[in-house]
C-alpha cells in the first residue's frame, strides 16, 4: 500500500467528497431567526409606541376612562408590553398571529385573503424591473468615456419619490392617454391576473425606479467585470459584443445580481404599501395603512413581520444563488 502522495506546492487543497458543508447553511438559518427575533422585537416596540389605541379610538365620544379601561381589557389589550409581547410570538409559533382588534376577524385570514394581490404586484414588478436592472447596469458599467454621468443619472431617478412617479404615470397613461384606469380597484374574489389593465399602474410605478436603484448597483460590478484581463482577450479574439457580454460577462454578474434583486424585493415591498394605497389597490399595503390608522396592532404587527421575514428569505437565497453562481467560488 502506497503511502499518499503530498500535494503540489501551490495547488488548492481538495475538498473531501461525501462530507457536505453544512457550517455554512447552518450559520445562516441562526443568523435568519436571530435577525428575525430583533425585527420582531423592533416591529412590537414601534407599534407600542404609537399614539392611542384601538380601545381610544373605538370609544364613544365622550367615554370615561374607566371605559375605555374596560374596553381595553375586553380586546384584551391591558397587560404589560412584556406579556403582550411573548403572547404574540407565542401565537406566531402556534401558527395564529392573533385576532384583529376592529372586526374580531382572525389575522390570519385577513393577511391571507390580501397576500395573493400584494405577490401578484411585487413578482410583476421584478419580472419587469430584473432584466431593466441589467441593461441599465450593463449601459452604465460599460460606458467608454466613464461611467460617472450613467450612474449619476440613475441614481438621480431612483431618488424621485414613488409618489411622484406614480401620479405621472397616472396623469400619462391615464389622464392624457386614456390606456388605463386610474384607480386599481379589483372586483371581490377575482384574481389580479383576470385584471392585467388594473395592475399597469401600480407595477409599472414600483419597477420603474426599482430598475434605475438596481442599475446603478449594478454598474460598479459591471465596470469590475468588463476591465477584467478575460474580457479584453475575448474582444481582441473578435468575439461579437452579444457573445462577450453573454460568455464573459454576464457569469460573473449572477452573484451581485442576486443580492440585488433581494434588496430590491424588500424595497418593492416597501413601495406597494404606497402604490396600494394610492391606486385603491387591495393588497397588504393598504392593509397596513389602514390597520395603523385604526390601532389594530395585531394586523399591523403581522404584516410588518411578514415583509421583513420575506426579505430575509430573500437575501438568505441570493447568497446561496451567489455562491452555487460566481465562478469565482465554484470548487466544481
Amino acid at each position: 500500500m502506497r503511502p499518499p502522495q503530498a500535494a503540489p506546492s501551490g495547488a488548492a487543497p481538495r475538498r473531501r467528497s461525501g462530507v457536505p458543508p453544512l457550517r455554512a447553511p447552518l450559520w445562516a438559518l441562526a443568523r435568519g431567526v436571530l435577525l428575525l427575533c430583533a425585527v420582531s422585537v423592533v416591529v412590537f416596540a414601534a407599534t407600542s409606541l404609537l399614539p392611542g389605541d384601538a380601545a381610544e379610538l373605538r370609544a364613544s365620544p365622550g367615554a370615561t376612562e374607566e371605559q375605555i379601561r374596560a374596553l381595553r381589557e375586553e380586546l384584551g389589550q391591558d397587560a404589560e408590553p412584556w406579556r403582550l409581547y411573548l403572547s404574540w410570538v407565542g401565537g406566531l409559533l402556534g401558527g395564529d398571529p392573533g385576532t384583529s382588534l376592529v372586526n374580531g376577524r382572525p389575522v390570519a385570514d385577513a393577511v391571507a385573503q390580501r397576500l395573493p394581490a400584494t405577490a401578484t404586484l411585487v413578482g410583476g414588478s421584478l419580472l419587469l424591473a430584473a432584466p431593466a436592472m441589467l441593461l441599465l447596469g450593463g449601459w452604465a458599467g460599460s460606458a467608454r468615456r466613464g461611467r460617472a454621468v450613467p450612474t449619476a443619472l440613475l441614481t438621480g431617478g431612483a431618488a424621485v419619490p414613488t409618489v411622484v412617479v406614480a401620479a405621472g404615470l397616472a396623469a400619462l397613461l391615464s389622464g392624457a392617454l386614456g390606456w388605463v384606469p386610474a384607480v386599481s380597484l379589483l372586483p371581490p374574489g377575482r384574481p389580479p391576473i383576470q385584471s392585467p389593465e388594473l395592475l399597469v399602474l401600480p407595477v409599472l410605478s414600483m419597477a420603474l425606479p426599482t430598475a434605475l436603484f438596481g442599475g446603478g448597483l449594478l454598474a460598479g460590478a459591471v465596470a469590475d467585470v468588463v476591465g477584467r484581463p478575460h474580457v479584453a482577450d475575448a474582444r481582441r479574439r473578435g468575439r461579437p459584443p452579444w457573445a462577450v457580454a453573454a460568455v464573459d460577462v454576464l457569469p460573473f454578474l449572477m452573484a451581485p445580481f442576486a443580492r440585488v434583486l433581494a434588496v430590491a424585493a424588500g424595497g418593492l415591498i416597501a413601495a406597494a404599501t404606497v402604490v396600494e394605497t394610492l391606486f385603491g389597490y387591495p393588497g397588504l399595503g393598504s392593509l397596513l395603512v389602514s390597520s395603523i390608522a385604526s390601532r389594530d396592532v395585531p394586523v399591523v404587527q403581522t404584516v410588518a413581520l411578514l415583509a421583513a421575514a420575506v426579505v430575509l428569505a430573500g437575501l438568505a437565497l441570493a447568497d446561496a444563488v451567489a455562491g452555487g453562481t460566481d465562478p469565482r467560488r465554484r470548487t466544481w
